[in-house]
């Protein structure tokens, strides 16, 4: 056996070796599949706290170039604008996709607002504190001419609300290795100020309020779940998440106390 034929054949077995693995290891069970549908239109109450839908203002939209490729990347949007009783105005757009695979990824707003003639004067990280945890959130602010808008975004991947870059990587290389596409959610709520960290102050409690008036599927869809919703446990569920069951634990152990003092 000579030497160029022993080549090829280490360098053949080391290609069919790198195809079958890559075969292994590309994901093919969408998690989507075996969750139960859902409808934002619905899902999303038009009034809910001190909020009620504006119908009156359109949030940004994207052009028809980027229409049409949002159209491939997500299954379901809602773009919507509320105002409360003061008269202050909150911008809410939510996207949906079912395939969060390497070819089908969210939109990012740093993207879609500069490719509409943003400029983007402030990109950074954060956490928003909610009654079911704290969110990790990117805070943007875009401006155009003399319109200034503060933004707060986050995304979901799977159970998981994360932020973008190498940590939505990472939970999509997570989901790929044990062979699975995960859906994906993406949320961000923006306002029209001058003042940032006020806007930023009203889209935390926006945010706060929206989330407390969805049932525990809903909510999991938004912001992620340690469980993922069952099929057949859609909007209007009784079922609960791990942070509400432990709520209701501590809730229990406080009442036996207070029975218990009650009988010394």
């Amino acid at each position: 056996m000579n030497r160029r034929f022993l080549a090829s054949l280490v360098l053949g077995l080391g290609m069919a070796g790198t195809s079958a693995l890559t075969g292994a290891l590309t994901p093919g069970v969408k998690l989507a599949q075996d969750q139960a549908p859902f409808q934002l239109e619905t899902m999303i109450p038009q009034r809910f706290g001190a909020w009620q839908l504006d119908p009156s203002v359109v949030p940004l939209t994207p052009d028809p170039e980027q229409q049409g490729m949002l159209k491939k990347l997500y299954d379901q949007t809602l773009s919507r604008t509320y105002i409360d009783a003061a008269g202050r105005r909150v911008m809410l757009s939510i996207a949906y996709g079912g395939d969060q695979s390497k070819a089908l990824q969210l939109h990012l707003p740093e993207v879609c607002y500069v490719a509409q003639g943003f400029q983007l004067v402030r990109d950074g990280a954060g956490s928003l504190a909610t009654h079911h945890g704290a969110l990790p959130v990117k805070r943007l602010v875009a401006r155009q001419g003399q319109r200034n808008e503060p933004i707060t975004y986050w995304i979901t991947i799977g159970d998981k609300a994360t932020r973008s870059g190498i940590e939505q990587k990472l939970r999509r290389l997570a989901y790929g290795l044990s062979g699975e596409i995960p859906d994906g959610m993406l949320v961000r709520v923006s306002s029209i100020a001058v003042d940032d960290t006020r806007a930023y102050a009203l889209q935390d409690q926006f945010v706060a309020e929206l989330l407390a008036s969805l049932d525990a599927p809903s909510r999991a869809r938004l912001i992620g779940a340690s469980d993922p919703v069952p099929a057949g446990q859609g909007s209007g569920s009784a079922g609960q998440q791990p942070l509400q069951r432990e709520a209701q634990q501590d809730s229990q152990q406080q009442a036996q106390q207070a029975m218990e003092q009650k009988t010394r």
